[in-house]
């Protein structure tokens, strides 16, 4: 454990990792009125997701990849606290010992095209190539556009927008949230609506994560989004009880307004075929009560084996049949 006065915090080596960790301790600093900078000892650490840059991530494990080394620290005592995007933070098989301890308020949730040609998403030519690495987003293409071709992008920010500008891909897809933090919305052509492209699970959430029971909770709640935390915390109750992760075609999102919270879940099959697609509404204090709700209904129409292999891809790249 470090000293009281000095706060050890893991972060991904990664340039997002580093504005995102930026705006959450600036965020805290101004809040605190007694914490600055000197406070906060910033560690970056590889995770297996950012060594094995060109594979799939399904292929290498799947969940977690961008976290687990950072988890590890933590329950090392190697560092304090954790910052994570939450959509990589797994919603099943957690440290019991460590929490998220703060959720920052969440920026936009919503996913972005970026095109070489300027052409929106329905107005990209046949067969244009359009780069994710998302099974999600695959899917979701599939199901508007199965005349594009789809072929995998790995890589940090800056370098999927450097293979799309060498022309390697007519289009890709990536977050807003992560976009905005970088100053790269400049670059993005559409912003992709949530009816055809609903977003994964947390997306567009910062989260802090620390050993069960630290002191630092109380530090970090001076920053803690009610709403994000349990918008968020029903999403993931969704993927939990249907055990789904970020290897599934799953997208859940929940959205509070006034005092009435509502979940809605889409459910792809890797051709692009909408399995599943329900949208519920409640009190907000009820949150997991309907994401319990919305899981069983889900479980009724599909069930658990399906769901189970929906984990499956063979091919990620997709053509279009001739």
């Amino acid at each position: 454990m470090s000293k009281l006065d000095k706060i050890i915090v893991g972060i991904r080596d990664s340039k997002l990792s580093r504005a995102q960790t930026d705006i959450l301790l600036n965020q805290l600093i101004s809040a605190s009125g007694n914490l600055n900078f000197n406070t906060f000892d910033i560690k970056t650490i590889k995770t297996k997701g950012d060594i094995h840059v060109s594979q799939r991530l399904d292929r290498i494990g799947g969940k977690g990849l961008f976290i687990k080394e950072i988890e590890q620290h933590i329950i090392d005592c190697k560092i304090d606290v954790g910052i994570h995007s939450m959509k990589d933070v797994p919603a099943i098989d957690n440290p019991n010992d460590l929490e998220i301890i703060c959720w920052l308020k969440r920026e936009n949730y919503r996913d972005g095209l970026l095109s070489n040609s300027g052409h929106k998403f329905f107005d990209l030519p046949s067969g244009s190539i359009i780069g994710t690495s998302s099974i999600r987003r695959r899917a979701q293409i599939l199901s508007q556009r199965k005349d594009l071709k789809v072929k995998l992008l790995r890589g940090n920010v800056d370098t999927r927008i450097k293979k799309l500008r060498n022309k390697n891909y007519d289009a890709i897809i990536l977050s807003l949230a992560g976009l905005k933090r970088l100053g790269l919305l400049d670059h993005v052509t559409e912003e992709l609506d949530d009816e055809q492209f609903l977003p994964a699970a947390c997306q567009g959430t910062i989260g802090v994560q620390s050993k069960r029971g630290s002191y630092l909770k109380e530090v970090f709640a001076l920053i803690n989004h009610d709403e994000t935390e349990i918008e968020s915390l029903a999403e993931r109750e969704v993927l939990k009880k249907i055990n789904a992760n970020c290897n599934s075609p799953v997208s859940v999102y929940a959205k509070i307004a006034a005092d009435i919270i509502s979940i809605r879940c889409d459910i792809f099959d890797h051709d692009g075929c909408k399995l599943f697609s329900k949208k519920i509404s409640d009190a907000k204090d009820k949150y997991l009560k309907m994401a319990n709700t919305l899981s069983e209904i889900i479980l009724n129409d599909l069930g658990q084996d399906k769901i189970n292999k929906l984990d499956e891809l063979n091919d990620f790249d997709y053509s279009p049949s001739t």
